[in-house]
């Protein structure tokens, strides 16, 4: 396989990638990769992302103002990132709004990138999913123009957004990008709940299941297992918003007034 076929395959690759490829036509060399990227970038086949990170230009196209896919940059920031929280509902179709920070998951320690128009932070995993040895919970291979990527599933990204609204945005997308989802395994929902090991947020996600009960077919069982993980004493949906909440007895969560009435599209 020539280079030009290679790039065909990677839309956007890593050194390591380019090394595996160059290793198996037995030119391994670190001095011939570097000529390699050297030439094509001056032929403006590929453009640099980062350090270490490409993109291929397809033929034709103008380097200088050609459009790197961002879920591609995401996906290989390090070698185990996992797109997750609002970027993970962004790729299955799903998010409210369009996002220009993209958040990935690893366990890998990453510089945050701002490459054309979107910034990328990369997130620690969650340490309950580190110390059980679950970080994979909930973790899907997908497929984008012709790259094989991770992102995590509808049931992982509904429990991770309210667990980390801070990588999401208002509540106002939190609810309207998970409204948008048809279907949820809620046998998922909550194990995943219960594996992530926090009370407020076990709260939380039984309090979205019951204000959705009807649509989204959640049976007493699936509320019932989550009342289980909640905390003794009322916690804040979200803290330092102590004026104008109110107390929801069934999950022991102070919760603002905007959320209850699904009010944030009005004028106050």
């Amino acid at each position: 396989m020539k280079f030009n076929d290679f790039l065909a395959r990677h839309a956007v690759f890593t050194v390591k990638e380019l090394d595996c490829f160059l290793s198996a036509r037995g030119t391994g060399n670190p001095s011939t990769r570097k000529s390699l990227l050297v030439h094509h970038r001056k032929q403006g086949r590929i453009i640099r992302v980062r350090r270490g990170l490409y993109a291929a230009v397809p033929w034709g196209m103008d380097p200088a103002s050609m459009a790197v896919d961002p879920f591609l940059v995401a996906a290989k920031m390090t070698e185990d990132a996992v797109l997750a929280y609002h970027t993970a509902l962004e790729f299955h179709g799903k998010a409210y709004s369009v996002h220009w920070r993209l958040v990935y998951v690893s366990a890998r320690k990453s510089q945050p990138l701002a490459f054309q128009s979107h910034s990328y932070r990369g997130i620690s995993v969650p340490s309950p999913l580190r110390t059980k040895g679950e970080r994979m919970f909930g973790v899907e291979c997908q497929t984008r123009s012709g790259v094989e990527l991770r992102v995590t599933s509808h049931e992982r990204t509904l429990v991770d957004m309210l667990d980390r609204p801070d990588l999401t945005g208002s509540w106002e997308e939190i609810w309207r990008s998970l409204e948008a989802v048809e279907f949820f395994d809620l046998d998922q929902v909550v194990e995943y709940t219960r594996v992530l090991g926090n009370a407020t947020t076990a709260a939380k996600v039984g309090f979205f299941l019951e204000q959705h009960r009807e649509s989204l077919m959640v049976q007493e069982m699936h509320l019932n297992e989550l009342r289980k993980l909640c905390p003794k004493q009322p916690h804040y949906l979200e803290r330092g918003r102590g004026n104008h909440c109110k107390w929801v007895k069934g999950w022991n969560l102070m919760i603002p007034a905007e959320i209850l009435g699904r009010t944030w599209g009005e004028t106050l």
